[in-house]
């Protein structure tokens, strides 16, 4: 007699891929001004001639649906990374396109690189977002709009996280030389 797999056994795939990401080290930024990288990427962001909620909404075109977005240093130059869901928020992340869309924010117009993930690291933490935000009731642009409500400076990183068994989105905003974190449920 064949014996049959249980249901559960066909999530442990997207799990181990969660669990490995997380024996990689990546989280989402914790403490304002914990990180000297974080310092550097706020005082680099005069040079942007692009918002990180310009960059989101250009990304979101058609059904592709933003995931989360920063502002990094890349090689020492400033660049702007937003992750999106190609094929929108209602498609699982094993049938959908999970990619970054990369480039300066220094010239007038954002001219992004696209880079499909196919390794798990990324494919983990681009999944985890996509549910996330799937479980979310607020876009990434409603967040933004509403940190900028009651913390002034520039919004230069937003990322879907839980705290306290619910997804959140944690903000960073940087205003004359101070990192601050904002929490923000989705």
């Amino acid at each position: 007699m064949k014996c049959k797999e249980p249901r559960y056994f066909h999530v442990f795939p997207l799990v181990a891929a969660f669990v490995t990401a997380g024996w990689l080290g990546w989280q989402p930024a914790h403490a304002a001004g914990e990180s000297k990288e974080l310092q550097e990427v706020a005082q680099a962001l005069s040079k942007s001639k692009i918002s990180l909620l310009a960059g989101i909404r250009q990304a979101s075109q058609g059904s592709a649906k933003a995931i989360s977005a920063k502002f990094e240093l890349e090689d020492g130059k400033l660049s702007l990374s937003v992750y999106t869901a190609e094929k929108g928020l209602a498609v699982p992340a094993e049938k959908n396109v999970l990619q970054e869309l990369s480039g300066s924010p220094e010239q007038d117009k954002w001219t992004p690189q696209v880079e499909v993930f196919k390794d798990v690291p990324h494919v983990a933490r681009s999944a985890e977002q996509l549910t996330l935000m799937s479980l979310g009731r607020k876009s990434l642009a409603a967040i933004i709009a509403e940190v900028r409500k009651t913390h002034p400076g520039t919004v230069f990183s937003i990322t879907p996280s839980i705290k306290n068994h619910k997804p959140v989105a944690v903000v960073l905003v940087a205003q004359k030389g101070k990192v601050t974190t904002v929490t923000q449920p989705l």
